[in-house]
């Protein structure tokens, strides 16, 4: 097969020349399906060639050139008049806000847990058998309430017991009295001896000592009776009775049986552990305000419990610890809190914070406004053209959801509060500008 060629400089570019040399080869190699030779583009007639010629284009050489081929003429493919018009995304939409610029006070914060002031266990005085219970568990009792009743009846015969040696005892001293004034005209008399005299004399203070040991065992016995009442040693919250009516409680010593407890409910203490260096800074801060020492009634606290995000009850420091714990490092503090409605119970863990700061002016964020880039803290700043600038900020102290801004931004600045994920330095944004609320800022 020959292959003509016929090229017009004039009307076909070198491209279009280069595009049918490729597609004449294509069409020679896909023919005999054998290797084309020297002579192929030179107008000589081509050999017959043997059925055993080696010289034969295998069919997968055959696809990879003609796919060769193909991508050559893509590459050298003729220029489209419609030139491509590149793809715009659209900005993104992100909401900007001007910081908070307000007074902000400095707090430490501390985990403990709430103590009553007052707490008993209140335990059997005397032994027997609980006959009565008289309240109802969790009730508020007053100091003096009849709580339970142990049965009075051995006792009440102690009492009357104890009486009766009494009225003997005084009996004998009577006599004894009488007898000593006898003796002593007969011993001025000489009618008895100076042995009998005296035998008469101390037999008068030994009666008078066993009147004093019976009123004694009266006054002992007139107390187990009273004992026999269980009462209410302090004002406060009782706990169930841990043990019922019927039983046998032992009274007095260690082995005295515990029926319940009463905690005092108002006011309440709480109990947190600082380290050194807050202390001395606390202490340093009361000396400067002319407050005197740490633990007086000057020092403002603040108290959370569980669920309250705030720090809603007010009270004050009063007592640190004289000694530092040298295993921790660290001090006992203790608040005190008015709790009126009874809404803090001891045993409550709770979040106490003590002022480490007068107040002062500062601008807040958001904490999630604020990036993080390894070490550095930034925001995104939207300009006046909509774009945003990467600005490293430096950060304060935690005021509940927000941060202060030390350095970094200004309050008549705009940055970005939410769709910090989206940006990049100098890229354009569509802001939308929100307010923010004081009261997520406040102290």
């Amino acid at each position: 097969m020959i292959i003509y060629f016929t090229v017009s400089l004039k009307e076909q570019s070198v491209q279009r020349m280069q595009k049918e040399t490729l597609m004449s080869v294509i069409a020679h190699r896909l023919n005999p399906l054998r290797k084309p030779s020297p002579d192929a583009f030179h107008g000589t007639s081509p050999q017959k060639v043997p059925a055993n010629d080696r010289t034969l284009m295998p069919p997968a050489r055959v696809g990879l050139l003609a796919a060769i081929a193909l991508l050559g003429m893509n590459g050298c493919g003729g220029h489209d008049d419609s030139p491509a018009q590149p793809h715009q995304g659209q900005a993104p939409t992100v909401k900007i806000a001007q910081p908070l610029s307000q007074e902000v006070t400095e707090w430490d914060e501390y985990t403990g847990r709430i103590e009553a002031v007052n707490s008993v266990e209140v335990s059997a005085r005397v032994s027997g058998y609980l006959e009565k219970v008289h309240f109802k568990a969790g009730d508020r009792v007053h100091k003096g309430d009849l709580l339970f009743l142990i049965d009075p009846k051995p006792f009440t015969a102690q009492l009357n017991y104890a009486e009766a040696e009494l009225e003997r005892a005084k009996s004998r001293h009577e006599l004894a009295k009488n007898d000593l004034s006898r003796a002593e005209h007969l011993f001025r008399a000489k009618a008895i001896s100076e042995e009998e005299h005296d035998a008469r004399s101390k037999g008068l203070r030994e009666t008078a000592a066993a009147v004093q040991s019976a009123q004694a065992n009266l006054y002992t016995a007139r107390l187990n009776l009273e004992f026999t009442q269980v009462r209410a040693p302090i004002d406060g919250r009782i706990g169930r009775e841990l043990i019922t009516a019927g039983n046998l409680v032992n009274g007095g010593g260690g082995d005295a049986t515990v029926l319940t407890f009463i905690v005092s409910t108002d006011p309440v203490y709480v109990y947190v552990d600082a380290d050194e260096r807050s202390v001395l800074k606390y202490r340093r801060q009361a000396r400067k305000k002319g407050r005197g020492s740490l633990g007086d009634a000057h020092t403002p606290v603040e108290l959370a419990v569980a669920d309250e995000p705030d720090f809603p009850h007010q009270g004050h420091l009063d007592y640190i610890s004289p000694r530092e714990d040298a295993a921790t490092g660290t001090l006992t503090l203790r608040g005190i809190f008015a709790n009126p409605d009874e809404l803090l119970s001891p045993g409550f863990f709770a979040r106490m914070r003590i002022r480490q700061s007068v107040p002062y002016p500062a601008i807040l964020l958001p904490d999630r406004a604020i990036g993080t880039d390894q070490a550095q803290r930034f925001v995104w700043v939207v300009n006046q053209q909509n774009q945003v600038q990467y600005r490293k900020v430096e950060l304060g102290a935690h005021i509940g959801q927000f941060r202060v801004i030390t350095q970094g931004l200004k309050p008549e600045e705009w940055a970005v509060i939410e769709g910090l994920q989206k940006l990049k330095p100098g890229a354009t944004v569509n802001p939308e500008r929100i307010p923010l609320a004081k009261r997520d800022g406040e102290n």
